[in-house]
Order: C-alpha cells, then structure tokens, then sequence
C-alpha cells in the first residue's frame, strides 16, 4: 500500500480517487502495469478505466504475451467449471 499524505494531493490539487487514477494512469502509458493492474489501482471498471484512456488518447497495450494469458485463463476457468474434463 501506497500512502500520498494529504498536503502533497492538496498541493496537487487531487481528491485521493483522483490521484490513484493519475498514478494508474501515468504508469500504464508507461507499460509499467497492464490494463487490469492500472484499472485495479484506479479503483475503475474495465469500460470505466478504458473510456479514461480513450478520452486521453492513450493507446491500448494489448499485446500478444496479454492475449496468451487471457487464453490461459479461460482455459483454467473452463477446467474449473468442467472439472478438468
């Protein structure tokens, strides 16, 4: 856990929401969090975060290695659901 202490996000002019968002924001463009990490840390929804990132004009960082873990995942949670058949 991070702690922002109050004077730095009144400094900032930033609510703490806005602040984590800025933080999940600046670091996604980075490629420093993936988008499910950034939109955790946002405290946002997948379509809550993704319009944020739009109306920013960042671009989506959805790549190949993303695109494979998600096709792990579906096949755990088709094993979970069937159990390992």
């Amino acid at each position: 856990m991070v702690l922002i202490e109050d004077e730095i996000l009144q400094s900032a002019q930033l609510t703490e929401q806005e602040g984590r968002l800025e933080l999940a924001i600046a670091l996604y463009a980075q490629r420093r969090l993936s988008f499910g990490q950034a939109r955790k840390l946002a405290g946002m929804s997948h379509p809550e975060f993704e319009k944020v990132l739009f109306d920013r004009g960042i671009p989506s960082h959805y790549d190949v290695p993303e695109f494979e873990e998600d096709l792990n995942t579906i096949q755990r949670l088709h094993e979970l659901r069937h159990g390992g058949r």
